[in-house]
């Protein structure tokens, strides 16, 4: 992400550089990728268009696309060039891997872990450079001591330093194996992965920042999964599963995945907010309205994502919904604020009262999360759902609405809202009927009282926020995965049961 103060002077650079060289790809591609991080829409179609066929030219002539997967993740391009993008950063992976020129790696033997003359542990191995303050560690940070050490045996690989922080020190000190690779070359952390004879090795990075996608092109263990980090596919044919669920990635789209789909229960998005964030439910919130320049009469709608995940579509209904209810003000984060005067701007334009945008800075993890409940309906994104975001604001008690697309990241909020056991109502499957809820909703406040006290009262028993019913399920469903390299053969799609008899914990 571009960080703010440089902005503008980003944007006047890439622009000069297509001033001076027109057929620039990668200024092309970084210009847009600028101006939605500070929503500045003009001409927007036609720039994706454009950026559309640059990567169809590029993917053609067996260039390295000028757009990343994770970018491409936030635009609205065909998800099957999205994979294809993902197929040509996972070959440049493996090309990396071919120049340490490693023979390949022995792997343990396909022999169940528990049978009659073997029982062992599964051996599990999780490689981050999120290991420290960061929403993944926020979200996980509690899992990797939460593995039942009878049956599973787990590692952490931490490509990056030591932060210093509590997350770092929480995991290090829950885990069983945790080891600093950050210093390593990649072909040193995959000779170290396989002299550890990890069964089941997971990617939590994709292809966010700090990735060494390279360490798994090398292939150190025989099972590879893809988890959390990166909404999307890897298009890696080292990468065997992608870790999900029905909602989120449900069969019928699977031909926009490279990797074997494996449906958990519930939601696929865990975390900690029952261990680390139990005081939020304390019923007297300590922050007022007028803490934030929040009026104390008016409805308020609230968005806190970052501001590239929205889209004229979306905003404009948010425009359409403040002018049908006049009484109401949607509130945003300046995230980054670069974006603040022009969707100020894009707002008066649809005829918008200015007193009706309000935007707050960005604030610490607990904060944030214990304001949000000041808000009366949280409006979600349907280009780049809310993700840990909308764990903040469900935890907070916050009602939601959110449209669920196609590609990966566009339907988490609606997994997320259905694990809570009462979120048929925050789904909806049209931008017109997105409008008219939020409208009803507004004005019908019993309505959304009884759906903000339901929300409330199932948080501490639903599955959205079971973390150590998830940590179980997730061993399923790697006793699965080994269950299937055991028998010879090929992974293979499967969806996990909280059935004992079909997915016993330690089977």
């Amino acid at each position: 992400m571009v960080c703010s103060g440089h902005v503008e002077l980003a944007i006047k650079s890439y622009k000069q550089a297509l001033l001076l060289r027109p057929d620039f790809p990668e200024a092309t591609c970084n210009l847009l990728h600028t101006l939605q991080c500070v929503c500045d829409w003009e001409d927007r179609d036609s720039k994706f268009i454009e950026i559309e066929g640059i990567i169809r030219r590029q993917i053609k002539m067996s260039i390295l696309p000028s757009v990343q997967p994770f970018h491409a993740i936030a635009y609205p391009i065909d998800p099957m060039l999205a994979l294809d993008i993902s197929h040509k950063y996972a070959a440049h992976c493996s090309l990396i891997a071919s120049r340490c020129a490693l023979p390949p790696f022995p792997h343990p033997l396909p022999i169940p872990i528990k049978s009659e003359d073997r029982n062992e542990r599964l051996r599990v191995g999780y490689v981050s450079s999120d290991f420290g303050n960061h929403p993944l560690s926020h979200l996980m940070g509690s899992v990797f001591g939460m593995h039942n050490k009878e049956n599973v045996e787990v590692f952490c690989y931490a490509l990056s330093q030591n932060d210093g922080t509590e997350w770092r020190q929480r995991i290090q000190s829950e885990v069983e194996h945790f080891v600093d690779v950050s210093a390593m070359s990649s072909d040193m952390i995959a000779r170290l992965i396989n002299e550890d004879k990890i069964d089941i090795l997971v990617n939590l990075n994709g292809y966010t920042k700090g990735a060494r996608n390279e360490v798994f092109a090398m292939q150190p263990a025989p099972i590879q999964v893809s988890y959390m980090g990166f909404p999307g596919t890897t298009g890696a044919t080292y990468i065997d599963y992608l870790v999900t669920d029905e909602f989120v990635s449900p069969m019928r789209f699977s031909h926009i995945y490279s990797e074997k789909i494996v449906h958990l229960p519930h939601c696929y998005f865990v975390n900690d907010y029952k261990q680390k964030n139990r005081d939020v439910l304390d019923p007297v919130c300590r922050h007022k309205r007028s803490d934030y320049g929040l009026p104390e009469d008016k409805f308020i709608y609230a968005c806190f994502n970052q501001l590239y995940k929205m889209d004229p579509e979306i905003f404009s209904t948010w425009c359409n919904i403040l002018k049908r209810v006049p009484n109401s003000v949607l509130w945003l984060l300046r995230f980054p604020a670069a974006g603040e005067l022009r969707l100020r701007a894009y707002a008066a334009a649809q005829g918008v009262r200015p007193d009706q945008i309000i935007f707050t800075d960005v604030a610490m993890k607990n904060e944030h999360i214990k304001r949000s409940a000041l808000a009366d309906l949280f409006l979600d994104t349907p280009l780049c759902n809310a993700h840990t975001t909308g764990t903040d604001v469900l935890w907070a008690g916050l009602p939601m609405i959110t449209l669920p697309l196609e590609k990966m990241a566009t339907r988490v909020a609606g997994s997320l809202c259905l694990a809570t056991g009462v979120g048929e109502e925050m789904i909806v499957s049209s931008m017109k009927e997105y409008e008219e809820k939020a409208v009803l909703f507004a004005e019908n406040p019993p309505k959304l009282q009884a759906l903000t006290n339901k929300l409330k009262a199932a948080r501490l028993t639903c599955p959205l926020f079971d973390t150590q019913q998830w940590v179980r399920n997730l061993e399923r469903a790697y006793f699965k995965m080994w269950n299937l390299y055991c028998s010879g053969r090929h992974p293979q799609p499967f969806k996990v049961t909280e059935n004992d008899a079909e997915f016993p914990y330690d089977r």
